[in-house]
């Protein structure tokens, strides 16, 4: 008889282990679930099944769906027009293309997801631009890399789809969008408010009032590309369709390749290989999570860790924070998706059994691990603004 101890021994070590030494997560997590399933006489077959399971979901559909809508806008010049939207709005300010970068991110993020695709495609653009007018170059990585982390909470975005299938369906795909709308808004204007002070006590240029009739162009041309996450949310919200027939794709492509048309038709191509590339990683980390999660539920970890903290102390309070500041650290060093399919099934049942409301655990989880994001060793969206920004 496989003593459990042990396999949780093997899970968890043989998983730290190879984290440790850099391995990519979704190898990570399939070779930890396998040596575990090894030890405890369970099939391999039965473990690949899980893996199997675990993407046969219609709502994961979406995933793919909003990672392709958010590659073609990107591509198509999506970004350029909300810059230019966000200077209409706040460019005048002192310190203005540091807040027209926040704005942008707040109107990109609801339309790509992804804060990684984000500071990429607003940073490239606004990085540059801020060195060349006087804005020192570390500041404008920081205000891109921790604008762009801020975004992933405002809807539409797949880590709320992936919190959902993580919660075990049981989690309204729309109200997690209402979730994460307040809170995103609300971290952004922070951003600014922050960014208005040092601006001030920098000296940082302002940018050019534009003229009503510059206003209205420039509205004009944005709104189209806004309407992808009106259509989304607001679909999804109204319950007019599901997060999956909501994706616009088909509404995405018409924007690009025959209103806006800025890219060729035949770079379509290339925009499916890109996005295949991401939708692939998404995918494996999925199955290999899925599987992991199943060991985890098998060794009974979660009730484990929930008796833990529960007895650690008898304050919700005391325990939400001990909730933060796990998710803190942890986010610090894994990526995002990973981390909401392992930890969702862990610590939902503790947040759950201290009266709080899933989608408000999911919001809080989502704004913790989007803190790791911009945050050392890991920090994807934190190299690539460096990348971009051309600093270490």
């Amino acid at each position: 008889m496989p003593d459990m101890s042990i396999a949780i021994a093997i899970m968890l070590g043989s998983f730290i282990i190879l984290l440790m030494l850099r391995m990519p997560i979704s190898f990570t997590l399939g070779i930890s679930s396998a040596l575990t399933a090894l030890y405890l006489n369970i099939p391999l077959a039965t473990v690949f099944q899980r893996m199997v399971s675990g993407v046969q979901s219609f709502s994961l559909l979406a995933i793919p769906f909003f990672i392709l809508a958010g590659e073609i806008m990107g591509q198509g010049g999506i970004s350029r027009r909300l810059i230019a939207l966000a200077n209409a709005c706040v460019g005048w300010m002192r310190g203005g293309l540091a807040q027209v970068n926040i704005l942008a991110s707040m109107f990109f993020g609801g339309i790509s997801g992804s804060a990684v695709a984000d500071t990429s495609s607003i940073g490239s653009i606004l990085i540059p631009m801020m060195t060349d007018s006087g804005y020192d170059k570390d500041f404008s990585v920081a205000v891109t890399v921790t604008s762009s982390c801020q975004g992933v909470m405002i809807p539409p975005s797949h880590n709320m789809i992936l919190f959902a299938m993580a919660a075990g369906g049981g989690v309204s795909i729309g109200q997690l969008f209402m979730g994460g709308l307040i809170p995103g808004i609300i971290l952004g204007i922070a951003l600014m408010i922050m960014t208005a002070i040092i601006a001030r006590k920098r000296n940082y240029p302002k940018g050019r009032v534009l003229s009503v009739k510059e206003i209205w162009k420039v509205t004009k041309d944005a709104l189209l590309g806004l309407m992808t996450c009106i259509i989304i949310v607001g679909g999804v919200i109204f319950g007019w369709f599901t997060a999956t027939e909501s994706a616009a794709v088909v509404y995405a492509f018409i924007i690009t390749f025959f209103v806006y048309r800025e890219i060729p038709l035949r770079q379509f191509g290339n925009i499916l290989r890109k996005s295949l590339r991401t939708i692939a990683m998404v995918m494996a980390l999925i199955a290999t999570a899925s599987m992991f999660g199943w060991l985890l539920a098998y060794l009974k970890i979660p009730a484990m860790v929930t008796t833990a903290l529960l007895g650690i102390s008898t304050n919700k309070i005391v325990i939400l924070l001990l909730i933060n500041v796990m998710c803190l650290i942890l986010g610090c060093i894994m990526d995002m998706g990973p981390l909401i399919l392992i930890l969702t099934p862990i610590l939902l049942p503790v947040a759950t059994q201290l009266g709080m409301e899933p989608v408000q655990f999911g919001a809080m989880l989502i704004l913790n691990l989007a803190i790791g994001l911009c945050t050392p060793p890991v920090g994807a969206a934190l190299f690539a603004g460096c990348s971009i920004g051309r600093i270490k």
